[in-house]
């Protein structure tokens, strides 16, 4: 699924960039993936809150969920926040001075100004909010495992609600300055709040905690991982309506917030269950473990690969357009691979390791083990789970 979540996101990238002479092909483009930008991270937001949930246990400490944690992401960002500023050296380009020091330590989701939240590597920014849903995971968790089981449905209602509302209270925001990219009249203050500001998008991760508690306590509705695909795909493609309407605020977040959590839990009850999924397969597994590094890179990747073949302004008929989302696309996935064989791996292997503390530490979960079983090749996809 976060293979699929990253594709998207690309493919977003791409449909902003069009590389199609072709207004019709652009419009397909667009029509197919002019939302998957939101819809992607959304997606990895509620994941994290979700596995983390998951493969939280009794005798893990708070400081070796956060080690790990930071084995995971950390090195990813650093190798390709250099890879971002040596292209800029190459091309003579600012190295954007005190923004670039912001992007370095993952605080620029916290700044309304756009140009800061998408500096150096522009993905990066999801980064910064999951540093947040990482350093209160230990606490939220704790807090939620003293829901009542027969209250967890309220509360995900209550946090649908609340994501919901967002972009209401984003209405009280300045107007100005404008957000470029909105289908809409739309300022740069309303997308920080709805979309990137951390404490707002928490609440997809706490989402995904509830609902990982529902599925162990045996609680889950019974929705079926066909069903729940079916749902996040329609939800999709009316959102990207919705927003040529005057609601876009609502389609970054809200309007996929629920479907995306329903797809997730579906998905781990269908691996639980034994359900077929295809997902499960190795070539599936191995994009999941890849699609980090893949979702870091696309950017890099999309922009200066259209820098190479001409300029940020060259445009192909249809199958040459074709062609370099392709070649854009295997560039990505092989710096995905390069990330996660020589960064991503060595990484956890050597600061991810759960060495015995000096000192007893308290756990970050003691009370909700997974009660069935898990099949090994979910295993091997959540345990690498946690970031986008």
């Amino acid at each position: 699924m976060r293979f699929i979540a990253a594709a998207v996101v690309l493919l977003f990238h791409a449909a902003q960039q069009s590389p199609f002479s072709s207004e019709k092909a652009s419009a397909v483009l667009d029509f197919f993936f002019g939302q998957g930008g939101w819809t992607g991270v959304g997606f990895f937001f509620v994941l994290s809150g979700f596995v983390l949930t998951w493969s939280a246990r009794p005798t893990d400490s708070v400081r070796r969920f956060w080690r790990r944690r930071f084995a995971k992401v950390y090195p990813n960002h650093l190798a390709t926040f250099v890879l971002a500023l040596t292209v800029a050296a190459m091309l003579g380009q600012g190295l954007g001075g005190w923004k670039t020091v912001v992007n370095l330590f993952l605080f620029q989701a916290w700044i309304p100004q756009l140009d800061i939240e998408i500096s150096v590597n522009p993905v990066a920014w999801s980064l910064s909010c999951e540093m947040l849903f990482y350093l209160s995971f230990p606490l939220v968790l704790r807090l939620i495992d003293k829901i009542p089981a027969s209250r967890l449905w309220t509360w995900f209602i209550g946090l649908a609600v609340a994501i919901g509302l967002m972009p209401v209270v984003a209405w009280a925001l300045p107007t100005s300055p404008a957000f470029i990219n909105s289908p809409v009249p739309a300022s740069q203050w309303e997308f920080w709040f709805v979309y990137a500001l951390p404490p707002v998008r928490m609440l997809d991760f706490l989402m995904g905690i509830v609902l990982a508690r529902i599925v162990q306590h045996g609680r889950w509705i019974g929705l079926r991982l066909g069903q729940a695909s079916a749902l996040a795909v329609t939800a999709y493609l009316v959102s990207g309506q919705v927003a040529q309407t005057g609601g876009w605020s609502f389609t970054l977040t809200a309007a996929m917030a629920v479907p995306l959590a329903l797809l997730v839990a579906a998905g781990a009850h269908a691996d639980v269950t034994g359900g077929s999924s295809l997902l499960r397969s190795h070539s599936m597994v191995w994009l999941g473990n890849v699609s980090f590094g893949f979702y870091m890179v696309h950017y890099i990747a999309l922009t200066e690969l259209r820098r190479v073949l001409g300029g940020q302004s060259r445009t192909w008929g249809i199958a040459g357009g074709a062609g370099f989302l392709v070649l854009a696309f295997a560039t990505t996935l092989l710096g995905g691979w390069l990330l996660y064989r020589f960064v991503e791996e060595p990484g956890m292997r050597r600061w991810g390791g759960a060495a015995r503390p000096r000192h007893a530490s308290r756990p970050v979960s003691s009370s909700i083990p997974a009660p069935v079983p898990v099949a090994p090749e979910a295993v091997v996809a959540a345990s690498s789970t946690g970031a986008p």
